[in-house]
């Protein structure tokens, strides 16, 4: 079964399926140990890679091939890719999408918005015309063969939103997404436009969408939930308690690896080690025969 199909098939289970975000490959080392589906933030890619904020510096070769380094330590994860507009050119995004596809990814979600395109939970985003969208959307899905897509929306106006829901829905794409819903009853609202098509909810901390459980989020009907920073955001106050605590006893580390220690050498290099040992379980594909 290819990545898309096993994705499908996760999300068309009971139950809302979570996707964390990783940032870089340690994050995502430490991902895998807690949950079996991933999702490449664009917040977090922009971060860790650039230094920059979500607005629109991320190159499309630097993605591909950090999502091709994840596919391979991690042969087994659902890989869900955030590909922001489609850098900008619906010909760039064909290309994204077939390398993606090529390399491993499960899903990619595209989104509505025009440069200087925001993080979704920022202010000051403006969307492209519904048409122009659904013309870049459609040669998307012409071009994935398996892959799963997102469509994406990031209206702010109460009209408009439940306008463009209710036509992404009636699209060939797998889900629907309507990033920054600020509250259960509007996604309530997108859950009824949307009929029949599985719903994803975007959760980040400090957003403008309610913090909700998936117990919550499967009542309300929606089927997918990314979480797009959680590991960011752990590291950056982690690493900053660190730094302080290590200045306050005068450069002297820790204990590590104890009972009440941090983490050291040995503890960190058991967990890549075990990105080695996923690659081995994997069988090699058949070869054909050459002529």
């Amino acid at each position: 079964m290819s990545y898309g199909n096993k994705l499908r098939a996760q999300i068309a289970e009971p139950g809302t399926t979570p996707l964390i975000g990783v940032y870089d490959m340690y994050s995502a080392s430490v991902a895998a140990g807690h949950y079996d589906a991933m999702f490449v933030s664009g917040f977090g890619f922009a971060a860790s890679h650039y230094g920059l904020p979500d607005i629109g510096f991320i190159a499309w070769p630097d993605m591909l091939a950090f999502v091709q380094r994840l596919r391979g330590a991690f042969p087994q994860h659902h890989l869900l890719v955030d590909i922001d507009d489609g850098y900008v050119d619906v010909e760039v995004a064909c290309h994204m999408v077939e390398g993606l596809e090529r390399i491993g990814a499960s899903g990619v979600i595209l989104e509505d918005q025009k440069r200087p395109r925001r993080c979704g939970h920022a202010d000051g985003k403006q969307v492209l015309p519904l048409s122009e969208y659904l013309d870049k959307l459609e040669a998307v899905l012409e071009t994935r063969k398996d892959m799963l897509v997102v469509a994406r929306t990031d209206a702010t106006e109460e009209a408009d939103i439940l306008r463009r829901a209710e036509a992404l829905a009636a699209t060939a794409a797998d889900v629907v997404l309507v990033d920054g819903v600020r509250s259960v009853e509007w996604i309530r609202r997108i859950r009824e436009v949307v009929g029949t098509k599985p719903l994803l909810f975007n959760q980040i901390a400090g957003g403008k969408s309610p913090r909700l459980s998936l117990t919550e989020l499967t009542e309300l009907g929606v089927d997918v939930a990314i979480y797009s920073t959680p590991c960011l955001f752990a590291a950056h106050r982690a690493m900053d308690t660190a730094l302080a605590e290590l200045r306050l006893a005068d450069g002297r580390l820790p204990a590590a690896e104890g009972p009440n220690g941090g983490i050291g050498v040995g503890e960190s290099t058991r967990l890549l080690a075990k990105n080695i040992a996923r690659r081995q379980m994997v069988p090699a594909a058949p070869q054909s025969a050459g002529v």
